[in-house]
């Protein structure tokens, strides 16, 4: 008599799958819209507008990787989401307002004119076009419309690294719509993805309009995973879950649940206490142990019994279970870096000897007769590789290579080696040789070319995130190069609340508030200026920083702003009879690099072509107004 009810179940289910089989087959074969929607220039293009997206774990639990992937900050999420903290964590299926700016952009003549909010992509190990669309962005744009978008690019052949434009769909209303005479046509077309179980009055009622409205502009059979563009004058006021609902009522049955938990706590306290006992009996155990190993150890003084110490392993293959998964995480760089062994490593460095120390955890080693700087360090270094493997620049240290120590779970990044060290050496150690005007002005054009090429020609940007004085370093022929991406991030306007970098070179907005930007660079260049000229530190011994009150020398009369820049400049400067009109054109740049509001900093490509100006400037010095040691260091 029990089988009839399950069997009905088993018939109900089947048919429930049946119809949602049905449903997505019709869908695919009458997919609308996969290209994109058709848009009129003359419609209130561009606009900005908003997409509804949810939460989804496990990657996109946050503001910051959604702000990531839409490229903005996590403010411009949590502002219209109604999130009072935009460093909070999200539940799976919250509801988002993110927003984009819509523009009518041509394709071609087989496509015409499509509407969408471009966004770049870089792509990881794993990711294809199809997923990216579908999972990512959550169905809001097609991989046909990417390709469509992209027409140059091989989906079966994207590097990893490589950016690629996805469209997201949306529109904006007509002019009409938006003029001050219509208050109740819609401000906003905000895009939504229609969901299995959705109709239009649900949706009408999620966002407080009407079912005919949302049919008016999008028909009345929508399908599965089409967007459907919500007509809004005003944006909605989305519900956020609440961290907590309150205690719940009292009554016996929770009486009785606070007895049980009390007498689970207090067994729990008597078994905490006994492990608590057993750990310290262990930890002294392991520190004897540690303590009488590490006494052995100190009797091995040689490189070579150090060596096998370090190279040899009692667990080969839990090492080699290690080494698999460091590999994995860095497959996509194998095929453009040499791959070194941590025997090569050890030898180049004489086992890691204080004496081939450079700073830092970057050591000098020697492999096959050639000259390497090789950065040892904890395994983060995917991040870096990411990165690294994206630009190639004169101006940027090269990767030369990297090794993986299983054992360890270190990574050693292998880089070439840099001559004359770091212009903060040179700046602020007692060397006998100081910096000429035209050496610094060079130095400080080669770091901006640098930048410049981060911030330009990469795509997403690269924000290096630690410009300062020792992180510059000098060649033989004394041109610089920026070097250490340790801290560097792929993708600008975003918001962290995880500050890292130097003090004295950090930019006000990231120090507040943790905006990533280019313009963060920008500031740290400023003040990599201020020392080019006035040979001080960044930061003194008092914790003053150097740029506080730079921008007092160049006020008033032209005769005062040359005194205080006199007294402000390094003294060996002073001794060179190079023009003022450069060093103040100069400082004039450094000047705007320091402003505290990021808009009002130059970008790079203005940067570089104001120090081609000093440049210009100081070489309409003839050779015979020179000093003989200038004209030796030309």
């Amino acid at each position: 008599m029990r089988i009839k009810p399950m069997y009905g179940t088993f018939s109900l289910l089947f048919f429930i799958i049946f119809l949602l089989y049905n449903q997505n087959l019709c869908y695919a074969q009458d997919a609308p819209s996969t290209t994109g929607y058709s848009c009129n220039p003359s419609q209130f293009y561009p606009c900005q507008t908003y997409v509804f997206y949810r939460a989804r774990g496990p990657e996109f639990l946050d503001l910051a990787s959604i702000g990531d992937l839409f490229s903005i900050s996590r403010l411009m999420i949590a502002n219209p989401s109604n999130i009072s903290t935009p460093n909070t964590t999200l539940v799976n299926d919250q509801s988002l307002l993110v927003p984009i700016t819509c523009s009518c952009n041509n394709i071609n003549t087989t496509f015409g004119n499509i509407s969408y909010a471009g966004l770049n992509y870089s792509f990881n190990s794993g990711d294809t076009m199809y997923m990216i669309s579908t999972v990512k962005f959550q169905n809001l744009t097609t991989f046909q419309s990417a390709e469509v978008v992209n027409p140059t690019v091989v989906p079966e052949n994207i590097d990893i690294g490589q950016a690629i434009e996805f469209p997201i769909f949306c529109k904006c209303p007509n002019r009409t719509q938006t003029q001050p005479q219509n208050q109740n046509q819609p401000r906003y077309l905000i895009s939504y993805v229609f969901q299995p179980f959705d109709n239009i009055s649900s949706i009408a009622s999620r966002f407080g309009t009407t079912p005919q409205s949302i049919r008016e502009i999008n028909g009345n059979n929508p399908k599965i995973f089409d967007t459907l563009f919500i007509p809004l004058s005003k944006l909605p006021n989305i519900t956020q879950p609440t961290a907590s609902n309150g205690p719940p009522p009292v009554t016996n049955t929770t009486v009785v649940q606070e007895n049980d938990k009390k007498g689970t706590v207090i067994g729990l306290a008597i078994g905490l206490g006994i492990s608590g006992l057993l750990l310290i009996l262990l930890a002294g155990l392991w520190g004897y142990r540690e303590k009488s190993g590490k006494s052995k150890r100190e009797k091995y003084s040689d490189v070579e019994r150090q060596k096998s110490l370090y190279l040899g392993s009692k667990k080969e293959s839990l090492n080699k279970e290690v080494e698999v998964n460091l590999m994995a995480d860095v497959s996509d760089c194998l095929d453009k870096y040499k791959m070194y062994k941590i025997e090569q490593l050890w030898e180049a460095t004489d086992g890691f000897d204080e004496g081939c120390l450079i700073q830092g955890s970057v050591y000098k080693g020697i492999i096959d007769g050639e000259v390497f700087a090789i950065k040892k360090m904890k395994w983060n270094a995917r991040e870096e590789l990411k990165i690294l493997q994206k630009v190639n620049h004169g101006n940027l240290v090269k990767l030369e290579g990297f090794c993986i120590d299983p054992k360890e779970a270190n990574c050693y990044l292998v880089y070439e080696y840099v001559e004359n060290g770091s212009l903060h050496s040179w700046l602020h150690k007692d060397k006998k040789e100081k910096l000429s005007w035209k050496t610094r002005l060079k130095i400080a054009t080669d770091v901006a070319n640098g930048l410049l090429y981060i911030h330009e020609h990469t795509r997403p940007r690269v924000v290096h995130k630690d410009i300062k004085s020792s992180n510059i370093l000098l060649d033989s022929n004394m041109r610089a190069k920026v070097a250490n991406f340790g801290l560097a991030k792929s993708g600008c306007n975003a918001i962290t609340m995880h500050i890292v970098g130097t003090q004295g070179y950090i930019a006000p907005e990231y120090l507040t508030d943790g905006i990533v930007s280019t313009k963060m660079d920008v500031f740290s260049f400023g003040v990599v200026l201020l020392e080019l000229m006035s040979g001080r530190e960044a930061i003194d011994d008092e914790g003053k920083v150097l740029w506080a009150k730079v921008g007092e020398i160049l006020e008033g009369s032209e005769e005062r702003k040359v005194k205080k820049l006199q007294e402000w400049m390094d003294d060996s400067l002073l001794r060179e009879e190079c023009t003022m009109e450069s060093v103040m054109n100069v400082m004039s740049v450094a000047i705007s690099c320091l402003s505290k509001d990021p808009s009002k900093r130059p970008s790079m490509v203005e940067i570089v072509y104001a120090l081609s100006k000093s440049i210009d400037l100081f070489s309409d010095i003839s050779e015979e107004g020179l000093s003989p040691r200038q004209v030796t260091s030309r």
